[in-house]
């Protein structure tokens, strides 16, 4: 009775008994800061953004540097001569089309996380063993990633040849015209 009033009995040593959790540490100020600004939907919203604000400004400078040289070329070399035109196009044309596949990018990777995830908890409700869960797990990741590596380069080449016949018509034109 005594010791019950007094002090709590000693935990139990069987092997059944789970040992008491201790709590976390508390995190410090900075860490607990950096969970708090990053767990909101404002903070990844700014961050997308602000990072296809810096592709933009990227791209729209290459765009410029492209079209300066083109202006340059165009003067120095015979009206009648489509190369300079044809090598702008094809600059153009690259341009976007690594724009395209980054933003494509973007939307790709949290559906292609979505559904691996869904794939990879339908297969453990099946009932698959962990060791065979974790195989199978490895071979869908490599096909998923296959899959839409493969996707992205299509409609970045697509992207890419349309903007650089589009640029060339555009540039075969004005120099037609002027």
């Amino acid at each position: 009775m005594e010791q019950e009033k007094g002090q709590d009995a000693p935990p139990s040593t069987s092997p059944t008994s789970t040992p008491p959790l201790l709590p976390p540490p508390p995190p410090s100020s900075s860490y607990a800061l950096f969970l708090t600004i990053m767990s909101k939907r404002r903070t990844w919203v700014f961050l997308f953004v602000l990072v296809y604000a810096i592709l933009l400004v990227s791209s729209w400078n290459s765009l410029k540097s492209i079209l300066s040289w083109y202006k340059y070329q165009s003067r120095s070399s015979s009206p009648s001569s489509c190369w300079p035109a044809l090598y702008a196009s094809v600059l153009l044309g690259a341009v976007f089309g690594l724009l395209s596949m980054v933003a494509a990018l973007a939307v790709a990777v949290p559906a292609t996380l979505v559904t691996w995830i869904t794939i990879v908890v339908l297969l453990a409700f099946f009932g698959k063993p962990k060791r065979t869960l974790v195989l199978e797990g490895r071979k869908i990741t490599i096909e998923i990633a296959s899959f839409v590596f493969k996707i992205l380069l299509k409609e970045g080449n697509l992207v890419a040849a349309v903007c650089a016949v589009l640029g060339y018509f555009a540039f075969v034109r004005k120099n037609s015209g002027e």
